[in-house]
């Protein structure tokens, strides 16, 4: 399942997101001729992933932050993008640039230390920034729930686009990150399901505070923004031609 697009305009450009979306595929290019060699890989990833054994024995902290800016390979980066790409705007558009940049750092360390918590002494290393876009996907799923989603579905040769409402998508896309962080044991590596619900439940907690701000469950039930309709009338030039008025 990949989400297309979101039917929730925002009203203001999306500078943070567009320039985490750029970094991230900046730093990709720049650690590109790593992922041919799996020695040289091995040897940057201790380096600059995040090791959670390393961070409990007092070192590497650097590393919680260098890890939310690195994958390893292009379906992981093009994957964690376009979530960022088709949820983030929203929530820069609510939280404001600077305010969502802090947030989208805060839900990375919180699913870092999701990811410590959960296996303090292991040595494989973690890279992506799935855990700070599952921040973002707690937030929309708190402050846009009714918004629709087009996701399309890929089964083998099946390929079709459902519109469904956002707390749907997200809810199961939670609901399957926990199911499969319970059942998988984490020293087996593989897909870090632990960092993904880690990040979502920072997105929720961090989210609070705007989503009561904003009127809380009564924000649910006022109408999402539109973009203006030019038929309404709405920004038309004004006419300098004189009303003739009809003579009975």
């Amino acid at each position: 399942m990949f989400p297309i697009r979101d039917h929730n305009p925002s009203g203001t450009t999306p500078y943070v997101t567009v320039a985490l979306i750029v970094v991230n595929a900046l730093v990709f290019l720049g650690t590109w001729p790593f992922l041919q060699d799996g020695t040289a890989l091995m040897q940057f990833y201790a380096q600059w992933a995040l090791v959670p054994g390393r961070i409990t024995t007092g070192s590497g902290y650097v590393t919680i932050l260098t890890s939310m800016f690195l994958h390893n390979g292009w379906w992981h980066l093009l994957g964690n993008m376009l979530f960022l790409w088709v949820f983030g705007d929203n929530i820069e558009d609510t939280f404001g640039h600077v305010r969502f940049l802090g947030f989208y750092l805060l839900c990375g360390l919180a699913a870092a230390a999701a990811q410590i918590l959960g296996d303090p002494g292991s040595m494989l290393p973690m890279v992506g920034a799935s855990g700070a876009i599952a921040g973002v996907m707690g937030g929309y799923l708190l402050l846009f729930p009714r918004a629709k989603v087009d996701f399309l579905v890929i089964f083998i040769v099946f390929f079709r686009v459902f519109v469904v409402p956002a707390w749907v998508v997200l809810g199961l896309w939670f609901g399957f990150q926990l199911l499969d962080s319970i059942a998988t044991d984490p020293a087996a590596g593989g897909v870090a399901y632990s960092v993904h619900v880690g990040g979502f439940l920072a997105g929720l907690v961090l989210t609070l505070p705007v989503w009561l701000w904003r009127g809380g469950a009564g924000s649910w039930r006022q109408p999402l923004d539109t973009p203006p309709d030019p038929l309404a009338g709405e920004g038309l030039t004004p006419t300098t031609v004189p009303t003739v008025r009809r003579r009975r």
